[in-house]
């Protein structure tokens, strides 16, 4: 009987990146669809406005380069940063904003640093943190969900809202909630609440709390949670980094959520709220950043687990997962460092 040996890893099958990216990406649009029919036209416009600018970035970085471009472009990988980013940023935020975070992140965090595979931070994470940092109010005016708000624009009202010349004080319109009030994320609110004086169970009384995670945003995550699981049963995705994410969070929130319930948010809040499941399946699992031993991988996905509940709770911003992420992009050298993968047929050293 003869025998073929061939070098680790040894898989089962591998899947083109292509494939993969492209089965990511239909494993998200049900979430996607879901986003917008809370949130309205606005986030399938940003998401497709970043798609062709990430695609054109990609392809004039590799004429520069002087590479064939559509190997590049047709991994869709450009595709998946796009749509990460453009589910990231508020619905009606101005063309302008979706155009910069895109470019940067494909060109600066991408491919200067030689291309998909090379890149040592998340692209769609660094650019959401520079959006964030150098325009705080274009990236803080979330519109009020489709149940709560007085006027939801339609797809029309949307397009001219993104790309008018005067964006803030047209989208102020359709930021109004039920009460009058500017809307802000569930855990915006909670955190301005708290540093008010207010107890949590105070501030989980207001209208935009009626489904105890946030009007429109508990199924968001839950969607994000299915397509997360469906990408897990497809083997798309490793499970350690996601258990370590939400079981690090869980675990932190319940601690001070049992020592101080009034000042301190529920762990299933935290769970069912913000970023939460997007960034524990779709953003943290990204092959290229994070640590590759299965150890490292649960050793990785606890780091953005514990600083995204520290930030969360302590820190200037209320969802932290782009921070969080980015941090542990910064550690997964040394995590790779110390918890090694064993070379398959060696016995552990």
């Amino acid at each position: 009987m003869a025998f073929k040996l061939a070098s680790s890893p040894h898989l089962s099958r591998q899947l083109r990146t292509d494939t993969v990216m492209q089965r990511v990406l239909l494993c998200a649009l049900p979430a996607l669809v879901v986003q917008c029919a809370f949130f309205g036209w606005g986030t399938l416009i940003q998401v497709a406005l970043a798609m062709l600018v990430a695609l054109l970035c990609e392809a004039l970085i590799m004429r520069l380069r002087q590479r064939p471009v559509m190997p590049v472009i047709s991994d869709n990988s450009a595709l998946l940063t796009a749509f990460l980013l453009g589910v990231a940023i508020p619905p009606l935020a101005p063309w302008w904003l979706i155009l910069i975070g895109t470019c940067f992140a494909i060109v600066m965090v991408k491919q200067l640093y030689g291309g998909l595979g090379q890149n040592l931070f998340n692209p769609a994470m660094a650019a959401y943190v520079l959006l964030l940092i150098a325009f705080p109010v274009q990236m803080t005016s979330w519109v009020a969900p489709v149940t709560a708000a007085q006027h939801t624009p339609g797809l029309m009202e949307s397009l001219h809202i993104i790309f008018s010349g005067n964006q803030i004080s047209v989208a102020e319109t359709f930021r109004l909630s039920v009460d009058g009030t500017t809307m802000a994320t569930p855990l915006d609110t909670l955190k301005t609440d708290l540093h008010m004086g207010l107890t949590t169970h105070d501030s989980l009384q207001k209208p935009i709390f009626n489904e105890w995670a946030g009007k429109g945003w508990l199924w968001v995550n839950l969607a994000y949670l299915a397509g997360g699981l469906l990408m897990l049963r497809l083997k798309l995705i490793r499970w350690q980094i996601s258990t370590g994410v939400l079981g690090a969070l869980f675990t932190c929130a319940l601690i001070a959520w049992a020592f101080a319930p009034q000042t301190h948010v529920s762990p299933l809040l935290h769970l069912f709220s913000g970023a939460t499941m997007v960034g524990a399946f779709f953003i943290a699992t990204d092959p290229v950043t994070a640590a590759t031993s299965n150890k490292g991988r649960l050793l990785f996905g606890a780091i953005i687990g514990v600083l995204v509940y520290l930030i969360r709770s302590y820190g200037g911003y209320p969802d932290a997962f782009a921070f969080a992420v980015l941090l542990a992009n910064i550690c997964v050298p040394l995590i790779d460092y110390y918890i090694k993968p064993r070379t398959y047929g060696h016995q552990r050293g």
